[in-house]
């Protein structure tokens, strides 16, 4: 059973600062004030959140170590060194390494890439990965490194004692005793500003100042925001600042991108136009890392790379059958994952979970931890173990519980542990494992201070079922997209009746036939046969979107939550 959240209703700003700033742009009031809930309190601000625009990219300069890192591939291109494209191997890692790919063979330079495998050479700037594609075809000159490396020191000295240089693209935590010795470490991470930016935003923020420092007409850059803006929704990044003008425009780009890849990728995964963070989310974005999660994702690189149209719909195909794969991995592992639980005392799962077992795939643990974070608001890491009793594992947390704290507690028996706040992976043997349990749950339990483990269903604004209109629609468009740090709004109506007992389909989902004040909506319970509904009359909580069905176009409510009818 799902945990039961507390509903928190936000404050809603002041009515007469609304109504101006509302009038001012032609928008609907409460539009407005969902955009001052998020802190675009002003008007210049609004503009920008309202109309973000490609001309309100800063300088790419102002990131650390750009000059030195962009000064060095210009030198590479200028006399055509070997460059070697080593990256990571999720949606972040494979668009970036294609973005790059592409600015260098607009240079005249045609770039090695390499891909390592999950179960061989592990993840991210490793001497295993190195040495194997080093061992493959002409040595290189300079190898940039994306979406990993950051705090690969051996490695940047291993390539160092060769004579290859290495320029690293990242936007991982750097660790507290120093980054790789390179060229140059371009994250945006190491300076003060753009902490939100991923691998993509930052290779684009390179190839940006590379075409300002080496000018070239044949490359234009504004059109590979399709890319841009895959890296930046499936790596859970915050949708503010540059990332919301990436992402906006890109989204535009996806509908009218010349990439064949992407173009075969929508069709196999049924997603129509206009593209939605959603859709990548949930569409594009599993269907691309689908192959890296289970081996290696060199056919989603190439699927990205490809101008043959037939390739393109062949390797399409194929990441979706993997990414079926996955799905059955997936529920399997979180099937053995949940009785697992249920083995658990309350104080090894009160505040934080811990699971793990021989024959997990590495690839799914990730996704497993996060449902299963979702469902019990707690702190959680999966961990599967291979025939050795090596583990690894990958966790997910809650807000405000950090997970690089957590495993900053518990070095001493880990192998090995990193990553961000939210999402992290660890290495550990076997027969730490419930060592690790308890001393995690112990770590959660006493910096979960402010309430964390409780789970909140924040309200944004109350909404009668009268409001819920087209006009509406059109004002809300101004708010995408949504993501992290700008999630879909949750609104809330009240004294709501249930006209006919729910329809169940796929066996999990509830539709509903709802009425308030003689005003007759429908709506959708997504996994509601997961939940004790109350007798009505009910208060709900739900998101709103746009739905068009035989050129018919009304608004769709997604329910979040119900109780039974409260006063105000």
């Amino acid at each position: 059973m799902p945990a039961r959240a507390k509903w928190v209703i936000e404050d809603a700003p002041p009515e007469s600062e609304v109504a101006e700033l509302a009038a001012g742009f032609g928008v609907a009031p409460i539009i407005v004030s969902l955009a001052m809930q998020r802190g675009y309190s002003d008007r210049d601000s609004l503009a920008q959140f309202f109309y973000p625009r490609l001309k309100d990219l800063t300088d790419p300069f102002l990131l650390p170590n750009m000059l030195a890192a962009v000064a060095r591939i210009a030198d590479a291109v200028s006399v055509g060194e070997t460059i070697l494209l080593y990256g990571d191997y999720d949606v972040d890692g494979v668009s970036s390494l294609a973005l790059l790919k592409k600015l260098l063979r607009s240079y005249g330079v045609e770039a090695r890439t390499f891909l390592p495998q999950r179960t061989e050479e592990g993840y991210g700037l490793s001497r295993e990965g190195l040495e194997k594609c080093l061992d493959e075809g002409e040595t290189p000159t300079l190898v940039i490194a994306a979406d990993c490396g950051t705090n690969s020191s051996a490695e940047a000295d291993l390539l160092r004692e060769r004579g290859i240089d290495l320029i690293i693209l990242d936007h991982h935590e750097p660790a507290e005793d120093g980054v790789a010795d390179c060229v140059a470490v371009v994250n945006p991470k190491l300076g003060d500003e753009y902490h939100y930016l991923c691998t993509g935003g930052v290779v684009f923020k390179v190839a940006h100042a590379l075409l300002k420092y080496r000018p070239n007409p044949a490359f234009d850059l504004r059109s590979h925001l399709d890319l841009v803006a895959l890296a930046t929704v499936a790596d859970i990044v915050p949708l503010i600042g540059e990332n919301r003008i990436f992402v906006r425009r890109g989204l535009t780009e996806i509908d009218r991108t010349a990439n064949l890849g992407i173009h075969a990728l929508k069709a196999v995964a049924g997603s129509g136009s206009p593209t939605r963070a959603h859709d990548i989310g949930f569409k594009l974005g599993p269907r691309l890392n689908a192959a890296g999660r289970l081996d290696t994702a060199e056919a989603s690189l190439e699927l990205l790379l490809t101008d043959d149209p037939n390739l393109a719909r062949t390797l399409a195909s194929e990441l979706d059958r993997r990414n079926r794969e996955r799905q059955t991995l997936e529920q399997h592992t979180r099937e053995e994952a949940e009785s697992q639980i249920l083995t658990l005392t309350n104080e090894e799962r009160n505040s934080g979970i811990v699971v793990g077992a021989r024959g997990w795939h590495p690839g799914v643990v990730g996704i497993v931890a996060s449902r299963i974070m979702k469902q019990y608001h707690r702190p959680t890491f999966v961990i599967g173990f291979d025939e050795n009793g090596v583990g690894k594992g990958s966790g997910r947390s809650v807000p405000g519980l950090s997970l690089i704290g957590a495993i900053n507690a518990c070095r001493d028996i880990l192998e090995a542990g990193g990553g961000h706040d939210m999402a992290a992976g660890l290495s550990i043997r076997e027969e730490n494992l419930t060592a690790f349990r308890h001393r995690f749950s112990e770590h959660m339990l006493g910096v979960a201070t402010n309430g964390e483990l409780q789970p909140k269903l924040r309200i944004n604004a109350e909404m009668p079922f009268s409001q819920l209109t087209l006009e509406l629609l059109d004002s809300y468009e101004m708010l995408r997209p949504f993501g992290n740090s700008n999630p879909q709004p949750v609104f809330l109506s009240r004294q709501v009746q249930v006209l006919a007992e729910p329809r169940v389909l796929k066996e999990r989902h509830l539709k509903l036939r709802l009425s308030q004040a003689g005003v007759i909506r429908d709506a959708m319970f997504f996994n509601g046969v997961d939940h004790e509904l109350p007798r009505p009359p009910w208060d709900i909580a739900y998101t709103i979107d746009r739905n068009e069905f035989r050129g018919t176009v009304s608004v769709a409510i997604s329910i979040q939550g119900v109780r039974k009818a409260v006063g105000k």
